[in-house]
């Protein structure tokens, strides 16, 4: 019975999005100029959409943010509110739950007109119907990185408008050093140093792909090819960079406790303790240093012995606009807010507030800005090397069996190869299984 209940509610949900949908559905969602338009989907005024005069207004929108930065939307949706007569109801969710909650809520009254993801979610909610493309004009888009609105399109359409980016960065005790290095060898060295006195020198959770990809990437082994079926992390380059992190376990220099599952943690102790000079870590740990009086800076990544530079994964926060919004008849005025909430006014009253880092234009060529915000300057600086994490579904099914391959070969359970073989066998056998 459930069964089939299930299918009666999937059916129902399918053909209330191809009636809300209707026969522009085929059109891109990457925009295009602000002209008049064919009806197409090549613009933001196109004849489907009409001006905003010919939209009937809601009584509201229902924003699903990030949990603990509501705070930081209430400006924005004000201003909203005062210029369109739209209240904004905003609720916090963990910002990795947002698909699980679209899924429980989705058909209730409590389904969010505008939702806030990381990009990575992108196309698993696709595929999942839960969010829908939106067509912005090319004055819009222009206001952000080429990367960050790349990393925010899938299958060719546009999904959302970046809210943040970040990517992992090279963080130290200004105490114990004076310049970051240039070199991930000269950081080797130190660690060596650090070592003898009873220290530790660079920390990095490498058995997290999410944090070890800079290594792999720098070393020539990418995650997929061409298609998700080619796997390119167990040739020669990625046996490589396996081998490059293992030297650093095998001579010590990273504690036992960066494979377990409190790595994090343990990272975060050694350097607010100053038992370690340096780490790698995100923007996210920036507040947590501060509270804690470390006197640090931040630095992009050292190059790699190679001479590459560590092409880190970028994650990009967006705001998107849900098919739930679409299906209420909302989803004109849900596209407008995100427009307002990720303006430059706004982004940066946001990370004024919430120390999150909106890629915008301008504010990379503000000096003024860039020489004020140290820390949101190395992260723009990184990023120029990074590479945005794939948003394709497939790409939930690397994370395990990749950490699995470095902890084997930290602790000499498996040879760099066979480690490796045995994860990219793991990621094709998941990925012809579910998808």
């Amino acid at each position: 019975m459930k069964k089939w209940l299930g299918l009666f509610l999937a059916l129902g949900l399918i053909v209330g999005l191809m009636a809300a949908c209707g026969p522009n559905e085929e059109s891109s969602g990457n925009g295009g100029d602000s002209g008049e338009s064919s009806g197409e989907g090549d613009g933001q005024n196109t004849e489907s959409e009409g001006s905003s005069e010919e939209q009937p207004k809601p009584d509201k929108l229902i924003v699903w943010e990030d949990q603990d930065k509501g705070k930081a939307l209430e400006a924005a949706a004000k201003k909203f509110t005062d210029e369109t007569g739209i209240e904004i109801e905003y609720v916090e969710y963990n910002i990795t739950k947002m698909q699980e909650n679209m899924a429980l809520d989705g058909s209730t009254e409590k389904a969010p007109d505008v939702v806030t993801m990381s990009h990575d979610g992108v196309g698993p909610s696709v595929a999942k119907g839960y969010i829908k493309p939106i067509e912005v004009s090319d004055d819009v888009l222009n206001k952000y990185t080429e990367s960050s609105v790349d990393a925010l399109t899938y299958q060719d359409k546009l999904y959302g408008l970046p809210k943040a980016v970040e990517t992992t960065v090279f963080i130290y005790n200004k105490d114990k050093m004076e310049e970051p290095p240039e070199s991930m060898d000269e950081m080797y060295e130190m660690s060596m140093t650090a070592k003898e006195e009873g220290n530790y020198g660079f920390l990095a959770t490498w058995d997290n792909f999410y944090f070890s990809h800079g290594v792999f990437h720098g070393f020539g082994a990418n995650v997929f090819g061409d298609s998700p079926s080619e796997i390119g992390l167990n040739g020669e380059k990625g046996v490589e960079a396996i081998s490059y992190i293992d030297k650093w376990y095998e001579e010590g220099l990273f504690p036992e406790g960066l494979l377990s599952k409190n790595a994090a943690s343990v990272v975060d102790r050694l350097f607010t303790d100053g038992d370690a000079i340096a780490v790698q870590n995100g923007p996210w740990a920036f507040q947590n240093y501060t509270d804690k009086g470390v006197n640090y800076g931040v630095a992009p990544m050292p190059d790699l012995p190679n001479g590459e530079p560590q092409g880190t994964f970028m994650g990009v926060k967006g705001w998107f606009v849900t098919a739930f919004s679409q299906q209420k008849g909302k989803d004109y005025w849900a596209e407008e807010f995100v427009k307002v909430v990720s303006n430059e006014e706004n982004a940066k009253e946001r990370y004024d507030m919430t120390g999150e880092i909106p890629p915008l234009k301008a504010l990379v060529e503000d000096e003024e800005w860039v020489s004020s915000n140290p820390g949101a300057a190395a992260v723009m600086e990184q990023s120029k090397n990074a590479v945005a994490m794939p948003v394709i579904p497939e790409m939930a099914e690397v994370w395990d069996p990749m950490k699995t391959a470095v902890q084997s070969v930290a602790t000499d359970k498996a040879d760099a190869q066979k480690a490796l073989d045995d994860a990219v066998d793991v990621i094709k056998q998941q990925i012809e299984a579910n998808y």
